[in-house]
Order: structure tokens, then C-alpha cells, then sequence
């Protein structure tokens, strides 16, 4: 879901007002209040960017839905298993490491898989080799 800048804005904005208030009913001087709304609008923003970079970044299987390209899912790879021990073994599997298998078995490089979930290509690769131990074990 993509992040809502004015929403966003808007509770924030409510929910300092509400604490402004608190803070003069509590008898805290305007100087300090403006201070300590500056300081909470600048802590506001850098969450705000955080959130529009990784929040609105598609993965790389977003991507390709989008572009029309032949897009296997997660959900579609467990879909077709038919082995109730593997699909049990994959679905405990947290859905980060399914993700980098499937995109590992369409064919992207480490580094490509790297670029579209964030985590590094050793961790990427370290992921799927104890995915393989467990799998091996059932089949």
C-alpha cells in the first residue's frame, strides 16, 4: 500500500495540537512548546521520507506484474504443490525467503533480488540454502 503524505500530515497535526494543549494546560512556557513542536516536525519528516522510499518501492515481482511479464507468486508456487509435507514446510517458511526462491527460480541474479527486497546477497543466499536443508529432508 502506498504511503498517504496528507493523511499522514493530518493525523500527525491533530495529535500535536492535542499535546500542545496538554502542555499549556500543564502550565509549559510557548518557548518550549515551539521548541518541542520544530523538534517533533523534524522527526515526523524523516519518518515520512523513510516511509515513501520503502513503502512505495515495488519489489521486483510488482514490477514485472506490472509490465505485463509472466510473474510467478508465492502464492502461486504453493498453490501447486501437492505434497502436504513440502506445502507444510514451505507455508512455515516466512514469505521474504519464498520470495527471493521464486525470484531465485525465475532466473535473477543475486544482485537483482538484492536490489528489490533490501537484503544482502550473502543473507539472500544463506536464506534459501536453509530452505533447501529442510526441503531435502522430505524429499
Amino acid at each position: 500500500m502506498a504511503y498517504n503524505h496528507r493523511k499522514a500530515e493530518l493525523e500527525w497535526l491533530r495529535w500535536k495540537e492535542q499535546e500542545e494543549k496538554q502542555l499549556r494546560e500543564l502550565g509549559v512556557d510557548e518557548d518550549a512548546i515551539q521548541r518541542l513542536h520544530t523538534y517533533d516536525w523534524k522527526q515526523f519528516n524523516k519518518e515520512r521520507q523513510y516511509q515513501q522510499r520503502w513503502r512505495d518501492k515495488p519489489g521486483m515481482i510488482e514490477k514485472q506484474y506490472e509490465q505485463g511479464i509472466s510473474v510467478y507468486t508465492v502464492e502461486m508456487l504453493l498453490d501447486e504443490i501437492e505434497n502436504m509435507q513440502l506445502w507444510e514446510v514451505l507455508k512455515k517458511t516466512d514469505k521474504l525467503t519464498l520470495e527471493m526462491l521464486v525470484m531465485r527460480m525465475q532466473g535473477f541474479s543475486g544482485r537483482d533480488i538484492s536490489r528489490s527486497t533490501g537484503v544482502p546477497k550473502l543473507a539472500i543466499n544463506n536464506r534459501i540454502a536453509r530452505l533447501r536443508k529442510k526441503l531435502k529432508k522430505f524429499l
